[in-house]
């Protein structure tokens, strides 16, 4: 089976125990993305948001025997419990299907493709989206190594993840992407 994960974040240069076999490819399916979520590390990081407009993801095959594999492997990476329920997406393709994963995912000959589902969280209440305003407080608040860890996310992100929240935090704050 091949299998394709699909990133947006910090999967792309942090994969830790995610099982990628070869580059990053940056003509992945449109997702609305947005730097949405607090993560655990306090930096602020992106996920599917409604409110956002659509960005192409990234994507990479995976070197896993099986799609319970690459999930758990996944789960593992992004540190979701196996209690949640909603921290994985899959997508197992079959000659009928229709949609932007199924259209995708025929195109480029892959079996199933699984990501990271993690839905917005702010004020830690999960599926809450912030404002710009929200964003903007809520970085600057920060200080000493949470403060350098959210820096260095947005910085890192890649270009193409150029969303509404990190035009908004370059001019704001001055965090750029570091080429």
């Amino acid at each position: 089976m091949k299998i394709a994960c699909l990133a947006w974040g910090s999967l792309v240069w942090k994969p830790g125990a995610l099982p990628v076999c070869g580059p990053w490819h940056e003509d992945g399916p449109c997702f609305p993305i947005e730097l949405c979520r607090v993560g655990d590390g306090g930096e602020l990081a992106t996920a599917i948001c409604l409110n956002a407009p659509s960005r192409p993801a990234l994507w990479a095959l995976l070197d896993s025997a099986s799609l319970e594999h690459a999930c758990e492997a996944l789960r593992e990476r992004e540190q979701i419990p196996r209690s949640r329920d909603d921290g994985i997406g899959t997508f197992i393709r079959s000659e009928t299907d229709t949609g932007v994963i199924a259209r995708w995912a025929q195109a480029k000959g892959v079996d199933a493709v699984i990501w990271t589902a993690l839905p917005p969280r702010f004020a830690g209440i999960e599926a809450r989206v912030p404002s710009v305003d929200n964003v903007i407080g809520y970085l600057t608040g920060l200080t000493g190594e949470v403060r350098e860890h959210a820096r260095e996310y947005i910085e890192r992100l890649p270009q193409q993840i150029d969303t509404p929240y990190r035009k908004a935090i370059e001019n704001s704050l001055g965090w750029k992407r570091q080429i």
